[in-house]
C-alpha cells in the first residue's frame, strides 16, 4: 500500500484535535496525525492513558460520534475519513 503522510492542517484533523483537547484532562498529550492513501484519509489519535475512557465514552458512544462527524466533514470534501484511536501501549482500540 502506498501511504503518504499529509502534513497540511486539513479541516478533519483540526476538528478532531480541537474537540479532543476540550474533552481530555491532559490536552498536551493529544497527538493527531493525518495520512492519505488510495482508501481515503486516516486520522490517528493518541491520548494519555488516563483520558482513554473519556475519548471512548460509555459503550463507545463518544468515539462513534467523533467518527460520524468526521464522515460528515469528509463528505463535504468528497473524501472518505476514518478515525483510528491508539491506546498508549500501542494497541488499537476497536470502538
Amino acid at each position: 500500500m502506498n501511504q503518504t503522510t499529509d502534513t497540511s492542517q486539513g479541516p478533519d484533523r483540526d476538528f478532531i484535535e480541537h474537540v479532543v483537547k476540550m474533552i481530555v484532562e491532559d490536552p498536551d498529550s493529544v497527538n493527531v496525525t493525518r495520512s492519505v492513501d488510495e482508501m481515503g484519509v486516516l486520522i490517528t489519535l493518541q491520548v494519555a492513558k488516563d483520558d482513554m475512557g473519556k475519548i471512548i465514552g460509555k459503550s463507545g458512544q463518544t468515539a462513534k460520534s467523533l467518527r460520524i462527524l468526521l464522515r460528515v466533514i469528509g463528505s463535504k470534501n468528497n473524501a472518505r475519513v476514518n478515525l483510528r484511536i491508539v491506546e498508549p501501549e500501542g494497541e488499537e482500540v476497536a470502538a
